[in-house]
């Protein structure tokens, strides 16, 4: 009797475990979606046009600690590789007031691009997000090769961003 309930619980943990791994997995989830945006200028983005360079969208809150947190890290990215050709996206979430987050980016001034993700389609065309924050970062050639909830693994995240950028100078 002991050795079956110490397969079943090996067994358990097993798929416990696969299925945590899944769910938080690191790993890329294939080619980034097709998805009209609306920047906080009201004007459109199309996260397909910007084919040919990294891409780091980052699904944020004002009310997410984490995504605070993390804003100068963003910042950081953007200073050190907008020239080179990195765009970084943060898409605020569907219950964030949009006068709470026009006022924290001009308090902030942020630099990257912010876009309002008001019927939650940003949301629902990468998979349901619903934790913050929750990055994907895409590879020039349109594929997520990232995709990282919570907490940004920022010397990680710098060297695959410098990887992506020598890569592309490379093939100039």
């Amino acid at each position: 009797m002991k050795i079956k309930d110490t397969l079943i619980a090996v067994i358990a943990v097993t798929l416990l475990g696969l299925l945590g791994y899944v769910w938080f997995s690191p790993a890329g989830t294939g080619a980034a979606p097709d998805l009209e945006l609306t920047k906080l200028d009201g004007k459109s983005l199309n996260i397909q046009s910007l084919k040919g360079k990294p891409v780091l969208v980052t699904f944020w809150a004002t009310s997410c600690t984490g995504c605070i947190k993390e804003i100068p890290h963003l910042v950081e990215l953007h200073d050190k590789f907008a020239d080179k050709g990195l765009t970084i996206i943060g898409i605020t979430m569907a219950y964030d007031p949009p006068n709470h987050v026009t006022e924290l980016v001009k308090r902030r001034q942020l630099p990257y691009t912010i876009a309002m993700d008001i019927d939650s389609s940003a949301s629902r065309a990468f998979g349901n997000i619903k934790l913050t924050p929750t990055s994907f970062l895409i590879a020039p050639n349109g594929q997520i090769v990232l995709k990282k909830i919570g907490d940004l693994d920022i010397p990680s995240l710098t060297a695959r961003i410098e990887a992506m950028l020598a890569s592309k100078q490379a093939a100039l």
